[in-house]
């Protein structure tokens, strides 16, 4: 078998979290592969709303393998309150939840850096979450962090003393007050205390060896999707830089951070929404920051599910998804929040750039440092409620005019299509 890959096409919160959950079925394990905590994917069923950050979104299939793999960074506190809030669920995590022994941990520190770094920048900030990730992937890089295979050696209390006292020299020279900042509302003491106590709950979930467990499950049959986490024009080589994440979040992800070569990789589903958003500083060619961009953030409920940041948003970027699309090797398109254009009676869809006095149908290194100005497609809307429709062959005319555009201009099929939070609000094409 080979590993199917789910990831984001634009910059994060496409909806991934709903995907995964709707797709779980079909699959025997389910894994992420990279980011941390600054993930945010929403599930919703049954008059219930979860929000995961660190834990697959599979997990709310019994039947179902969930992996935390190598790829990913994980901080305990909370990894914690992740666990406890689907316990007090009923949500069964003790048989089908694993975690790579390989996997790096944030540790407190790691976050007080972060704020001292993101302050530092003033008003270059990149809009950081400020969950440590940055850090926690600067010391992987630099050979200095620390794993959850480690947790349990002799030499784990000494390894972490060392890092900390390191990571409290290097706050020292920076005009920042670490010592009274607070995290989650906790000081340093408080928080590195819970930190330590919540290392016991990730010693109840059993640690693996998840190159091999993940490659030997390919050879049995069994199947597997991998979960990604951002989007791609926030991959740290690919993306908008340097205001991207500190990790892969594109198919090549994959084989680093589970451990499987490229010959194993099968489908590549892609999710982008019916428009844009971005959280955070950075280019956004197509943003909307007027009324009408207003009124996608007020459809689209769109405020970040890990940080609750408002989220800038903008039209639908062709030249960007194609841009995606090519790095990925997609093979499939799922749009999500179909449903958030009820009311537009017109719909924008950006096709070219314009740079200085040329068009250009690509996304230029220049992207990430000047303004580039959007060529414009106008196409007829729905202006109807389409939340209510599972039906392709009950769909307006002009939503499916829509997906037959998108299709042309990107030549990769869609496949499914969202109008809604709850996992049965989809259209299957």
């Amino acid at each position: 078998m080979k590993a199917d890959v789910l990831l984001g096409l634009q910059w994060g919160d496409e909806g991934k979290g709903k995907i995964v959950d709707v797709l779980t079925p079909q699959y025997d394990i389910v894994a992420r592969f990279q980011g941390g905590p600054n993930a945010g994917h929403t599930i919703e069923f049954e008059n219930k709303k979860f929000i995961l950050h660190t834990i697959p979104s599979g997990i709310f299939n019994p039947d179902t393998i969930n992996v935390i793999g190598n790829g990913v960074i994980i901080d305990p506190f909370i990894f914690k309150k992740e666990i406890n809030n689907l316990r007090t669920h009923n949500i069964k995590i003790d048989n089908n939840l694993l975690i790579s022994e390989k996997a790096h941990l944030i540790l407190p520190t790691h976050r007080l850096l972060d704020a001292a770094y993101e302050a530092e920048k003033g008003e270059a900030k990149i809009g950081s979450t400020l969950k440590g990730i940055g850090p926690t992937y600067t010391d992987k890089t630099s050979r200095n962090g620390l794993r959850i295979g480690n947790i349990n050696r002799h030499d784990f209390q000494k390894a972490y003393n060392e890092l900390k006292e390191k990571h409290l020299r290097i706050l020292s020279s920076y005009d920042f007050d670490y010592k009274n900042n607070q995290i989650e509302g906790l000081s340093l003491e408080e928080y590195e205390a819970q930190w330590f106590d919540a290392l016991k709950t990730i010693n109840q979930i059993q640690h693996i060896n998840s190159e091999y467990f993940i490659n030997q499950s390919l050879d049995s049959g069994k199947s597997l999707l991998a979960e990604g986490a951002q989007g791609t024009m926030l991959d740290i080589d690919f993306g908008t830089y340097p205001y991207v994440t500190s990790s892969n979040t594109v198919t090549a992800g994959v084989c680093t951070g589970l451990g499987i070569p490229p010959t194993k990789v099968g489908e590549v589903f892609g999710i982008f929404k019916a428009y844009c958003t971005r959280v955070g500083s950075g280019p956004f060619p197509t943003e909307l920051d007027n009324a009408e961009g207003q009124m996608l953030r007020d459809e689209g409920n769109e405020y970040g599910s890990t940080t609750g940041r408002p989220r800038r948003c903008g039209w639908l970027d062709l030249t960007a998804l194609r841009y995606s699309i090519m790095l990925n090797g997609v093979t499939g398109l799922f749009m999500t929040k179909a449903d958030v254009f009820n009311k537009f009676e017109t719909i924008k869809v950006g096709i070219k750039y314009r740079k200085k006095s040329e068009q250009i149908d690509f996304v230029p290194f220049e992207a990430s440092y000047e303004k580039l100005i959007p060529v414009f497609d106008e196409i007829k809307g729905w202006n109807s409620d389409i939340s209510h429709v599972t039906d392709a062959g009950k769909m307006p005319d002009a939503l499916d005019s829509y997906i037959n555009y998108i299709q042309s201009k990107t030549g990769v099929p869609i496949k499914m299509v969202s109008v809604g939070a709850d996992r049965k609000q989809v259209i299957k094409l």
